[in-house]
């Protein structure tokens, strides 16, 4: 957890360094950060990051995969319309954990079926 000021591309190498040894890492523009992706090149991870408008010289990256991110924005952004979860109104960074993880099975269910 971090404040809300804070971005996001501070916490991800103590993350990654924290789980399960990756094959492939997709995430959004603001992870584009030439640091990280030499991290994941030395680790042999497929990087599937788009780059900024600001590089001279863009990555490619697999689209097809990048695509797979969609249902997992969708999620956030359904947690986000939580107020709760939104504006953290818990104090500890577990029962905020708590609260995230039960309004995400809620919705995760609505995400997993088909619209009619």
């Amino acid at each position: 957890m971090t404040p809300g000021n804070v971005a996001d591309i501070g916490m991800a190498l103590p993350l990654l360094q924290a789980v399960v040894p990756l094959k492939r890492l997709i995430a959004d523009k603001a992870y584009d950060a030439q640091s990280l992706r030499d991290w994941l090149k030395s680790r042999k991870v497929i990087a599937t990051l788009p780059s900024t408008a600001t590089r001279t010289v863009p990555y490619k990256h697999s689209r097809i995969a990048y695509r797979r991110r969609n249902r997992i924005e969708r999620l956030f952004d359904r947690l986000k319309n939580g107020r709760r979860v939104a504006t953290r109104y818990d104090r500890l960074s577990c029962t905020d954990l708590a609260a995230a993880a039960l309004v995400s099975c809620v919705v995760g269910m609505d995400l997993n079926e088909s619209p009619t």
